[in-house]
């Protein structure tokens, strides 16, 4: 089991889908993406599962697009007019999506650190509880990667107010500040994280199955997020920019990105 990078495990009236790279921070690797997508599949298809809870190995729930394996490929992207073609940006963006528009409920268990794509994750949710300790953020934009499909579901959340102070600072906020912006339900302490989701998940079962499964899409269809990435102007696979490079190579160098040094 400690060899599987997503472990399933069905405790009715749930799955419980652990990330389990905790060497890594469960970063949303091509073979993590992979691996969930096959979780929710196998899911969806048992009748006996009527919730699905999202948590992590370790210390974090997920610190986001895995950027080991993003600065090893960026020699190998295919080219076009504008650039490097990231098409690996677009897995992460799918898995997201996906979540968002499960037909049965999703439950994020925040166990800890959850940022960029890993923030994405829990606010494409239905419900979302957190450790005290956890930590959630949007610090893509200072390792010069653009924000994308998080920024609908941050919006959706919490208004375009608060998702624009999040996503230009980069700040970190504890779970307790994420509670009262509106980004998860509620707070426990760490020992109480999956009893508080395995007794979510006990009155969603209460719930007759095709009324709830009508519910759950008029909320899509309702809700100020009812349109996925590929509705909107952001339509190609995104690009991987010189400020990127350099804010890999800066992150992995231990040194300062070059947008952050005072002109002279």
């Amino acid at each position: 089991m400690a060899d599987q990078i997503v472990l399933y495990e069905a405790r009715y009236p749930a799955a419980i889908i652990t990330l389990n790279n905790p060497d890594h921070r469960n970063a949303l690797s091509a073979a993590m993406i992979d691996a969930l997508m096959a979780a929710i599949t196998r899911a969806e298809e048992d009748r006996g599962v009527r919730a699905l809870i999202f948590t992590g190995a370790g210390s974090a729930f997920s610190a986001g697009m895995d950027l080991g394996e993003l600065r090893t490929m960026l020699d190998q992207l295919r080219v076009d007019e504008s650039g490097s073609v990231w098409d690996g940006a677009l897995r992460g963006e799918a898995l997201i999506e996906r979540v968002y528009r499960l037909g049965k409920p999703s439950i994020a268990a925040v166990n800890g650190v959850a940022v960029g794509n890993g923030a994405g994750f829990l606010s494409a949710c239905d419900l979302a509880v957190a450790a005290a300790s956890a930590r959630i953020g949007y610090t893509e934009m200072k390792h010069g990667i653009q924000a994308g499909m998080v920024i609908l579901h941050l919006m959706r959340l919490v208004g375009e107010r608060v998702a624009r102070y999040l996503l230009l600072t980069g700040e970190l906020v504890t779970a307790h500040r994420a509670m009262a912006l509106g980004l998860i339900n509620t707070v426990v302490p760490s020992d109480q994280l999956m009893e508080t989701a395995l007794a979510w998940a006990d009155a969603i079962a209460m719930n007759a199955p095709k009324a709830e499964a009508v519910t759950k899409s008029l909320m899509c269809k309702f809700s100020g997020q009812a349109i996925a990435m590929s509705m909107t102007e952001y339509t190609a696979a995104p690009h991987i920019t010189d400020e990127t490079r350099w804010g890999l190579e800066s992150f992995f160098d231990k040194k300062p990105v070059p947008w952050s040094i005072k002109p002279s």
